[in-house]
């Protein structure tokens, strides 16, 4: 007979056989699922139960088999970004996996997932015209959630480990400057944005992201309206 525990706590029941049996619930990328753990001895079907509801309690999918990559990354964003970063971070990692990352590689299983795979998604978004700076971007985001399924063991290794992304300057990348139609979209997009000075002062001056992060009050002329950089 079952031993009663508390909810979510799992039970503990002897088999027909002369064995034991623990039964506990695991939440999954497909929703709540029941698991079962099998031994000779009550003792090593506690132990048993104990250990998996600790992995459970930590956050760990028992069903790492059928996860895909974009439903890892969304629980990723959601448990383990999210309130561990500034805002304006979190909004950043969940633009780039779901607006590239997860169009690309989010139907392929977790543990199916290659650095072949992830070479030839870097290739192709360089091929699509975005620049060297925006890949990297999207392989650190990418990198750091596969760092995170190792550690969970959900996959053996990160197949973005030793992946090469485009590096900034590298030959054959072209720079494109906004035609006047883009660079007024790109202002009425800005309006009422916190950073809507830096953005319009990015975009008359033509300074680099460090130039505008670097500038204090002294560096500007106001009488003859110079900036000094």
């Amino acid at each position: 007979m079952a031993k009663k525990r508390g909810n979510g706590e799992g039970s503990i029941s002897r088999r027909k056989n002369g064995g034991w049996m623990a039964q506990y619930a695991v939440y999954t990328a497909e929703g709540r699922k029941r698991k079962t753990l099998y031994g000779k001895t009550r003792a090593v079907v506690a132990e048993k139960l104990t250990k998996a509801m600790a992995d459970r309690d930590g956050g760990l999918i028992f069903d790492a088999g059928k996860l895909t990559v974009g439903e890892y990354l969304e629980r990723w964003l959601a448990d383990s970004v999210k309130g561990s970063v500034k805002e304006a971070t979190y909004a950043n990692y969940g633009h780039f996996a779901r607006k590239h990352i997860c169009p690309a590689l989010g139907r392929l299983k977790l543990k199916n997932l290659t650095p072949a795979h992830v070479r030839s998604f870097y290739g192709e978004k360089s091929r699509s015209g975005l620049s060297a700076a925006t890949v990297k971007k999207m392989h650190v985001v990418l990198h750091r959630a596969l760092s995170q399924a190792v550690s969970e063991g959900l996959i053996p290794r990160n197949a973005a480990h030793g992946v090469r992304t485009p590096r900034v300057g590298d030959p054959g990348e072209e720079i494109k400057p906004l035609n006047p139609e883009e660079c007024a979209a790109f202002l009425r997009a800005a309006r009422g944005e916190r950073l809507e000075a830096l953005y319009v002062l990015a975009l008359h001056c033509g300074l680099r992201e460090g130039e505008l992060l670097a500038l204090r009050w002294e560096d500007a002329d106001l009488d003859s309206l110079k900036r000094l950089v």
